[in-house]
């Protein structure tokens, strides 16, 4: 008979510990250990692979196999599909919309055969969202293409998946199933870490996607161990506002493809539906020229589209400033604040400032400084910046106007949407132009003042 083991286990990092410890020496986390029982059970024997040192010259490259979902976005995200035999995880906050996307795919694909596991709901639910996600669909019946099982004990959904030997494996979600090779509660980093290797085993034995559906933290964080991350082969992160009727999906690890993809939905009634153009959600919605605005073209990865930028200047009620920014780095906006009144010389000190974002899309890039500089002075000095302009460049300490990278995007994106004038850089000159937009080059605040008001 084998020994049982016990040991503690960080639930933020993973980290192992034969003792309890307050705080984790590898994630810096406190009051995270937890002791869990470690089976001592004899593993299985696995047959040793047959594997052979090749030289480059020896190895054959071949385009990897995928599945199409018959969806666009979700497509492009993945690389162009779903690689047979990986493994992806999808991570997101409760009621962003894992589940509804996760079910809208063998919906949408009646020749794909899919088990879809749910460990949080029961089959008449599932059939319900069904229902809304397809109404009136006649087929929903007779269609034996999704399989629902209600289980969370993968020994019992690996026999399932043995015997009906699906196209694509959904798991909802990875923090309810539990292997009963490992003595503890389901969601623990022992059970989390089994489940996930042992399903990634029987992707690539089988050449089966799976599909796993993972909870976040607080902190925004997959929960669970941070191996499991590096055990699937795909992560995408599920962002958005519940108060906003758009989601994202990000790719964060792709062994299959790009990293610097974002995929944009809006939740409706019938589920979730493709954003193709990104920028309907994102430039000026008002038939009035109002003050404080101005349209920023930005890129996330490789996506280039335009979003409105909004900002409120008013006299400070109180003796503190107030300085708030939604969508955007607050530490980055006061940076800017503080170069418009060294450099340019704008009392904004005694100001208090609003910034926000459209769609409630988080906002990186550094080329939406410019547009974010210009609708603060709009908004202080009440004057109105033309709708059909735009702005696509990055602002120094100096007060200098830096160039961004992938600036012939930019431009194309702008003029395709119908924008008159973009302004940039006067170190960035853009290779090839369209002909129905102007380019602005500019190099100062103070020119850029003088040009626009």
């Amino acid at each position: 008979m084998s020994k049982v083991k016990r040991a503690w286990f960080c639930q933020h990092c993973g980290a192992e510990s034969p003792k309890w410890l307050g705080r984790c020496p590898s994630c810096g986390q406190w009051n995270t250990y937890v002791e869990e029982i470690i089976s001592g059970n004899e593993k299985e024997n696995l047959p040793a692979r047959n594997a052979t040192p090749l030289r480059f010259g020896e190895i054959r490259l071949e385009e990897q196999e995928r599945l199409s979902l018959n969806n666009g976005e979700m497509d492009r995200v993945l690389g162009g599909g779903l690689v047979k035999g990986s493994l992806v995880l999808i991570g997101g906050e409760p009621g962003i919309g894992k589940s509804t996307l996760s079910l809208q795919i063998p919906l949408n694909n009646p020749g794909l055969n899919t088990l879809y596991v749910s460990g949080e709901e029961s089959a008449r639910q599932i059939k319900l969202r069904a229902e809304r996600l397809s109404p009136g669909d006649k087929n929903l019946e007779e269609n034996g293409n999704c399989i629902v099982l209600c289980e969370t004990s993968l020994d019992h959904i690996l026999v399932h998946a043995g015997e009906i030997k699906p196209h694509l494996l959904i798991i909802d979600s990875i923090q309810t199933v539990y292997s009963q090779t490992v003595e503890s509660s389901p969601g623990s980093v022992t059970q989390v870490r089994e489940c996930a290797a042992r399903l990634l085993k029987y992707a690539k034995e089988t050449n089966t996607p799976v599909l796993l559906v993972g909870h976040i933290t607080k902190e925004g964080n997959i929960a669970g161990p941070k191996v499991l991350e590096h055990i699937v082969d795909v992560v995408l992160q599920f962002e958005g506002d519940n108060r906003y009727a758009y989601r994202m999906i990000r790719s964060i690890k792709n062994r299959f493809g790009s990293t610097a993809e974002l995929a944009i939905y809006e939740m409706t009634q019938n589920g979730l539906r493709e954003v193709t153009n990104p920028s309907e959600m994102l430039i000026p919605m008002h038939d009035q020229n109002l003050s404080g605005i101005a349209v920023a073209a930005m890129l996330d990865g490789t996506r280039p589209f335009l979003i409105e930028t909004q900002a409120l200047v008013s006299t400070a009620a109180y003796g503190t400033p107030q300085r708030s920014a939604t969508g955007f780095d607050i530490r980055r906006m006061n940076m800017l604040l503080a170069v418009l009144e060294k450099r340019a010389g704008f009392k904004l000190s005694v100001k208090d400032v609003f910034l926000n974002m459209a769609g409630g899309l988080k906002v990186s890039d550094p080329a939406v400084d410019l547009a974010v500089a210009v609708a603060i002075l709009s908004s202080t000095f009440d004057l109105v910046v033309s709708p059909r302009w735009c702005f696509a460049a990055e602002v120094g300490l100096s007060g200098e106007i830096r160039p961004v990278p992938y600036l012939e995007r930019r431009v194309a994106e702008a003029a395709k949407l119908g924008f008159e004038k973009i302004f940039v850089s006067g170190y960035n000159i853009p290779k090839s132009l369209p002909g129905n937009i102007e380019v602005e080059k500019i190099s100062g605040m103070a020119a850029l003042c003088k040009q626009i008001f």
